[in-house]
């Protein structure tokens, strides 16, 4: 590995640190802010983090394309990169303007359903350049050449499916940032293992925009990342599959947030993943049933006799999701390592 490769990362790093504090002041100047739920007379935190994220993660890449082009003379996978990148632009807009709906007078935002179909046109690049293989396994049948359905059908249901998903499994000071590092992480270990070496450059500059963000959205978090942040962290893991051509790992690395996604459906996705706030720190659920990992989490500890608090309930997902990844690892390491 060149170790000319590690500045671009350090770049995004550095970018996303400095970056924030100015951005936490325009947000509240701006109006902003959201309230802390999961604590006793919780304050207004800055939203909309996630845009910082997604700048210090752009600049990042720019530094490693002009290493490639001006350094190395290497223009290998621009295309893909480029198509990326447009990607993730067009769904931190779109998750960016459902984050300010009620600043410009929106009494609800984007709906659902218009949001699902911009993120799927979103995917519209990939789609362009057919990106991915179009061969899949099927039990009983084998390999199986789907053709045009895979750009067609599967990138774009990809593309949404882990987009819309990675935003439900949230709520808590620093989990979908932390959850963004670890998954992304391990998506990094996998991509440079077969072969995708930019891929795992790529997906390092995100891990350390937000590695910089998570110093000020973990308890007590001072900004929050706000889907701007959370549509572009799932988008990227979708294409991270897509263009790296490991579908079947990436699909059970996000076992967490799958589960999130049924639990939210048994709330009818109005219940919320929040906790009840007790004077002494700790949280209780807010439901009788459980709608959500954070209320697994907080059942878990409360059945242990461990006081459930905001930050072990994040640290809990965390190991669940570390664990996860551990088991995917030994699952499908033949074909990786």
């Amino acid at each position: 590995m060149n170790g000319i490769f590690v500045v671009p990362i350090l770049v995004s790093f550095f970018v996303t640190l400095l970056v924030i504090p100015g951005w936490i002041k325009k947000m509240k100047n701006a109006g902003l802010v959201g309230k802390d739920i999961n604590k006793v007379n919780g304050g207004l935190v800055a939203e909309s983090g996630g845009v910082v994220v997604v700048l210090g993660f752009a600049v990042g890449v720019m530094i490693y394309i002009a290493i490639n082009t001006f350094i190395l003379k290497n223009t290998d996978n621009f295309v893909e990169i480029f198509s990326l990148m447009t990607v993730i632009f067009f769904v931190a807009f779109v998750a960016f303007t459902d984050d300010i709906h009620y600043k410009i007078g929106w009494k609800i935002g984007l709906r659902r359903r218009t949001r699902i179909i911009l993120v799927a046109f979103a995917s519209i690049p990939l789609v362009a350049i057919n990106a991915g293989k179009s061969t899949i396994g099927i039990p009983f049948f084998g390999a199986v050449d789907i053709g045009i359905f895979y750009p067609l059908i599967l990138i774009p249901l990809g593309i949404v499916g882990a987009t819309t998903t990675y935003n439900f499994l949230a709520g808590f000071n620093g989990l979908e940032a932390g959850q963004g590092i670890i998954l992304l992480s391990a998506l990094a270990i996998v991509s440079y293992s077969t072969g995708s070496f930019w891929l795992a450059i790529v997906a390092l500059c995100m891990v350390a925009a937000l590695i910089a963000f998570i110093i000020f959205n973990f308890y007590p978090a001072v900004i929050f990342p706000g889907d701007s942040m959370t549509y572009p962290v799932g988008g990227l893991i979708a294409i991270m599959a897509i263009l790296g051509n490991f579908e079947k790992i990436a699909v059970f690395f996000f076992i967490p947030c799958i589960a999130e996604f049924f639990l939210k459906a048994r709330g009818k996705f109005v219940k919320q993943s929040y906790g009840k706030p007790q004077k002494d720190g700790s949280l209780t659920l807010r439901y009788e049933k459980i709608y959500s990992l954070n209320h697994v989490a907080i059942r878990l500890m409360e059945k242990a006799s461990i006081k459930p608090t905001e930050k072990r309930v994040v640290l809990s997902i965390w190991l669940f999701q570390i664990l996860v990844i551990l088991l995917g690892f030994i699952i499908f390491g033949e074909g990786i390592f």
